[in-house]
């Protein structure tokens, strides 16, 4: 990564890592944080430096959103659906229309997510309908898990135009008849601003929809990468914060190795392994970023690739975010800490897309030569 870049980034990651622990403990979303993000330019990185953006490469792109993990593992998912958006431009034939998105980004304008939905449908349709109404498109429905959408100035929104039609629309975040609510209540990544979002009669620019293609490409693989660089960024965080508590530690047992815990290589070896866990977490996401990088030659196998980092960064990290906990006594669980935040943040990361799936999509494939989906629903049997 250019150090001239990363430079311009780690002041701002560092405001961020220090406020991490009270956000945690007061479940404050991070808007001031996102707004320092957006005035430095970071959420257009990718964008093209003629539009106005860093023309960042996709390897510096997830270098530092793994720094910004390590600092918040809320942040990267938070701007996961903006990260995807820009991606979804920078992959269409230049155009006017895809010139004035990114300059909007150029500009400090975000992305948010209304995807996911909790009511009752089956896979691969939606109860959310864009329809026409005296003349005008407009959106109705209620979408949930809308991960970023209260950082957002637009909003990203998967919607059904006809029976089994799914289409994406965009619309600005303060359009009228959308409410908003902060209602995520997972016990980890707990201000990602994940929550409620209702559209009623949401009028639609027609020019802002377009179909919602499940067909190969990237895009899965990249919004999984973007999970995992939140991953990676919580085993830094927990090996920081291991060495840290180890380092100005004092106490120790009668029957420890050592007087003082920084010199007992029974902790050293723990504080070691939490770190290793770490490097391999961070050397397979950049394996599998580089894949994706590939995938306009072979999408079949960066969807894999990803899917198998997934596996193995998951099991890395959970292990790496509980071992931690070995290198001292009660203090260690002390509330003040919040170093629990890890696993629960790392457990909370690791049931997006669910690891069972994922690892027997990679047995498949290796046993049956099998494609790996693309497009991700969720529903209920007919």
């Amino acid at each position: 990564m250019p150090t001239d870049l990363a430079a311009k980034f780690r002041p701002v990651f560092e405001r961020i890592a220090e406020g991490a622990v009270d956000r945690e403990q007061q479940r404050r979303l991070p808007h001031e944080e996102v707004g320092w993000l957006r005035a430095s330019g970071f959420g257009a990185l990718r964008v093209p430096q003629h539009l106005g953006g860093a023309g960042a490469g996709l390897d510096e792109l997830f270098g530092l959103l793994v720094e910004l993990g390590e600092a918040d593992s809320n942040l990267p998912q938070a701007l996961r659906p903006h990260v995807l958006f820009v991606e979804e431009q920078l992959r269409q034939p230049p155009s006017t229309a895809r010139d004035e998105w990114l300059r909007l980004v150029a500009g400090g304008a975000l992305v948010g997510n209304a995807i996911s939905e909790r009511g009752s449908h089956e896979v691969g349709r939606l109860n959310t309908r864009l329809s026409e109404q005296d003349g005008r498109l407009v959106l109705n429905g209620t979408k949930y898990y809308s991960t970023g959408s209260l950082f957002a100035d637009w909003l990203t929104v998967r919607a059904e135009r006809a029976p089994g039609e799914l289409v994406v629309a965009r619309v600005p975040a303060e359009a009228a008849g959308i409410v908003q609510h902060d209602d995520w209540d997972g016990f980890g990544q707990r201000t990602t601003a994940s929550g409620t979002v209702e559209f009623t009669d949401v009028e639609v620019d027609p020019a802002h929809v377009v179909p919602w293609d499940p067909g190969p490409g990237p895009h899965t693989a990249l919004a999984q990468l973007v999970l995992l660089a939140s991953l990676v960024g919580v085993a830094r965080a927990a090996a920081r914060d291991a060495t840290r508590f180890v380092q100005q530690r004092n106490r120790s047992y009668s029957h420890a190795s050592a007087p003082l815990p920084k010199d007992d290589p029974l902790v050293q070896q723990v504080v070691g392994k939490v770190h290793s866990a770490a490097f391999a977490a961070q050397a397979t996401l950049e394996a599998a970023v580089a894949s994706v990088g590939r995938a306009q030659d072979d999408v079949i196998t960066a969807e894999n690739d990803v899917a198998k980092a997934q596996v193995a960064i998951a099991d890395t990290v959970l292990r790496a975010a509980a071992e931690l906990f070995e290198v001292g006594g009660a203090s260690v669980v002390s509330e003040s800490r919040r170093l629990d935040r890890h696993w629960r943040n790392a457990r909370t990361l690791t049931v997006h897309n669910p690891l069972i799936y994922k690892s027997r999509a990679v047995g498949d494939h290796a046993i049956n030569d099998a494609l790996p989906v693309f497009g991700w629903t969720t529903g209920a049997p007919a």
